[in-house]
């Protein structure tokens, strides 16, 4: 089956989203498709080879992060392997991708002195409780946001 780039794209996405990918991974996955077809134009998926994905990562590998260029691969390597699962290629020109190595972050932590002068810019007892849940549970504030507040510890629920 003949398929170009750009409709191996359009029946990508609308599977991921009948898969439930977030909103953002999609939108994500939307870029790099672009800067992927803009690269190679929009010829057919089968016409895509090793060789040709390797040239075009080498080309923009300078350009990236090596965080960005391992998303960029994750993404190649997921269409394809979705385009060989589906039947529209034969043969899956990504697998002899590799990803580069991340470099491994020493993590940030805050010191002792840090952790009080923290405490005690507290100013309500709602901060100081918001405060001290961070910093014994390790919970980001993003995560605190998403909490399902709505089990309470009333006699009548007691959890």
């Amino acid at each position: 089956m003949n398929m170009i780039l750009y409709e191996a794209w359009q029946l990508y996405k609308a599977d991921k989203q009948i898969q439930g990918y977030s909103s953002q991974t999609l939108k994500a996955y939307k870029i790099q498709s672009a800067l992927f077809i803009k690269h190679l134009g929009n010829v057919e998926i089968e016409e895509i080879t090793t060789e040709t994905i390797k040239l075009y990562l080498g080309e923009v590998a300078s350009d990236l992060k090596v965080s960005s260029l391992c998303h960029r691969i994750r993404f190649i390597k997921s269409l394809f392997r979705w385009a060989q699962e589906e039947k529209y290629i034969t043969f899956n020109p990504s697998t002899a991708i590799n990803e580069p190595k991340l470099e491994s972050k020493i993590p940030k932590f805050l010191t002792v002195e840090e952790i009080e002068l923290l405490r005690e810019a507290c100013l309500s007892p709602f901060e100081k409780a918001l405060f001290e849940f961070m910093y014994s549970t390790g919970c980001r504030i993003g995560e605190i946001v998403n909490l399902d507040r709505s089990l309470s510890t009333s006699p009548s629920n007691p959890l």
